[in-house]
């Protein structure tokens, strides 16, 4: 069962004097590429933080983020008194006025604000841990959903190349005999007496270069492979990367091996139907 790298997690907790908002959104991506967003006060939980995510997630393009809201009696900042003491002596130095007024501009300068930074406590840290837990189940479903989307969409795509390769396997005579007879007619063109036994065994050697067997067994494999692949209990996201470039390997070596219009024009809708799938893939864990 595959999934996607897409998805989107979030959870709000609300403690005694604070909400904590958790969210979590990934993008597809070749590795795992996490940035956290979080308040000072909780960077000393970053590291721990990361490695649940990590853990969980694999790979994509992570956005963890953590919001906190005061609720309750804390205050984030306090006035610094003796700073803004010394401001207003030096305004009322400067020029004498209203002391509501210098205490205005007193609070607007440097340093009249102090922010005590506070530890993260047990129980906080274990409310945002759950949080983190709640909002990662939430993105992994949103990746399921997603990946089902997906692997009914490959599925499909697959079909089609089977069926396109089961025309291939049906012209494939007729090509054989289109090229026997373009080289028979290039040969009486030129007016020449030719050894037939001779010209027999150039166009049997001629026929061998073009011959497709080998190339229409090995991606009939490949696409069971594929699909194998597909319906494992893992999402194989870069094996099944690995599969498409061999599935287009031997699409490509049909394609310069086919002579014929018709099997080229079926060649082109292989391409086009693997092209498809290997976009796809990108957003596959």
């Amino acid at each position: 069962m595959i999934q996607s790298m897409t998805g989107f997690g979030k959870h709000v907790i609300q403690l005694p004097s604070k909400k904590i908002t958790v969210e979590i959104k990934s993008l597809n991506s070749k590795s795992l590429d996490l940035n956290a967003r979080i308040p000072s006060t909780f960077k000393t939980k970053e590291l721990a933080l990361r490695k649940i995510i990590s853990s969980a997630l694999v790979r994509g393009k992570v956005d963890f983020a953590l919001y906190v809201e005061i609720t309750g009696g804390e205050t984030p900042a306090n006035v610094n008194e003796a700073v803004v003491e010394q401001y207003m002596e030096q305004l009322d130095a400067i020029a004498s006025g209203d002391r509501l007024k210098l205490l205005e501009m007193a609070l607007r300068l440097p340093d009249a604000m102090k922010t005590e930074r506070e530890d993260v406590s047990a129980s906080e840290y274990e409310a945002i841990q759950e949080a983190v837990k709640i909002a990662l189940t939430e993105i992994k479903s949103f990746r399921v959903a997603e990946g089902k989307a997906l692997e009914e969409d490959f599925t499909l795509r697959i079909e089609t190349l089977k069926s396109l390769l089961n025309a291939i396997e049906k012209i494939d005579p007729e090509r054989h005999t289109a090229l026997r007879e373009r080289l028979g007619k290039a040969v009486a063109d030129l007016k020449v007496e030719v050894d037939a036994n001779r010209f027999e065994q150039e166009l049997m050697y001629y026929l061998e270069k073009y011959d497709i067997t080998e190339e229409k067994v090995r991606l009939e494999n490949h696409l069971k492979y594929f699909t194998t692949t597909l319906q494992s209990a893992d999402s194989n996201g870069k094996k099944l990367g690995f599969i498409s470039q061999e599935i287009g390997r031997e699409i490509n070596t049909i394609g310069s091996k086919a002579n014929y219009a018709a099997m080229q024009q079926l060649v082109v809708q292989m391409k086009d139907e693997l092209e498809k799938i290997k976009e796809q893939m990108l957003n596959v864990l």
